[in-house]
């Protein structure tokens, strides 16, 4: 919705993150907000991204992180919207060190909560990822309680008109931890490692996912997970797309990964409504059905019995071609993505 942000303050955690320097980049171009705060913990990254941008009197870089309460509660000071896109989100990594997971992901949650309830922010949209759903890893599970506090952070705004939605999508081509850089780097080696033939992912780009957030953020009613309908492609096709000419070497599939990602799961779609371009999980909750908030969403079906949203079960797959376009069109626009 073009112009909705105009005028408005906003707050991005993880604003220095693959996610939040986009998700800048498109307000800063199109939506004319008042200010935008880019809240991380990284003064290096902080530096380069304003180095990248340039002069701008509506960008704040302010040095943070998620887990210092009253850290948030400084930053938050005059801010309309919060953006929340911080986490430690390398499985192997919240594998390995469990608790600090915790910390910034579940404890840094309730702080942005706190933070926006007390400051007096009006709208607030967290970003979840597919391996919340049905979590099998840390990083998912970690994930899911951050998708429960927001969603019931509706709950406890009281007089406040604060209101918290998530929003879930999966794999981004060229952020931090995508396989593209690695395939892009083996490539002339001649030989590609893939953990399992059958695997499937759920693929969007930096742009969509940012445009996804600011759509939503017009939409929200407060309390929705939302889930936007995008492609799945074969992990070997994008091996393929990117090197065709390699041969691939199977390692099996490593700890806390799912041989295809899933979204919204059976017991979820109990809950869950579509409409032409998303899906919508409302709260099983009796808040939500005494605010009035599902008449937003009166146009929108309740999927049928036993629907899942899995990568491998889509209605829409990428081509080898496909892949191709968005990876060059990925490394033309941000040489750097994936670093």
């Amino acid at each position: 919705m073009p112009g909705l942000l105009a005028g408005k303050s906003i707050l991005v955690t993880g604003g220095t993150g693959s996610f939040g320097r986009q998700f800048v980049r498109t307000l800063l171009a199109e939506q004319d907000p008042r200010r935008i705060v880019i809240l991380s913990r990284d003064e290096l990254k902080q530096y380069e991204f304003a180095q990248e941008l340039g002069p701008d009197r509506r960008v704040r870089f302010f040095i943070g992180d998620v887990r210092d309460r009253e850290r948030m509660r400084r930053a938050f000071d005059g801010v309309e919207i919060v953006v929340h896109a911080a986490a430690l989100k390398q499985v192997p990594a919240a594998e390995y060190n469990p608790f600090e997971a915790v910390k910034t992901n579940i404890n840094g949650a309730q702080n942005v909560i706190d933070a926006a309830l007390d400051l007096g922010v009006s709208r607030v949209i967290a970003l979840s990822t597919d391996k919340a759903s049905s979590p099998i890893n840390l990083y998912g599970a970690t994930k899911l309680v951050s998708d429960k506090l927001f969603v019931n952070a509706n709950a406890y705004a009281g007089s406040h008109e604060t209101r918290f939605s998530v929003v879930r999508y999966g794999n981004v081509v060229g952020s931090r931890g995508s396989v593209v850089p690695l395939f892009k780097k083996l490539a002339p080696t001649g030989r590609i490692p893939i953990t399992d033939e059958r695997m499937t992912r759920f693929w969007i780009t930096l742009d969509q996912g940012a445009r996804f957030v600011i759509d939503m953020l017009g939409r929200m009613h407060g309390g929705e997970l939302f889930v936007p309908k995008i492609p799945s492609m074969r992990v070997v096709d994008l091996a393929r797309a990117i090197a065709p000419e390699a041969k691939f070497e199977f390692t099996g599939i490593r700890p806390g990964e799912k041989l295809h990602e899933e979204m919204i799961s059976v017991d979820d779609a109990r809950r869950t409504v579509e409409a032409d371009d998303l899906y919508v999980v409302r709260p099983d909750a009796e808040w939500w059905a005494r605010s009035g908030r599902p008449e937003g969403w009166d146009d929108a079906k309740p999927v049928p019995e036993g629907f899942r949203f899995t990568s491998d079960t889509n209605s829409r797959w990428l081509t080898i071609e496909q892949l191709q376009e968005m990876v060059g069109a990925v490394s033309a626009q941000h040489p750097g993505a994936g670093r």
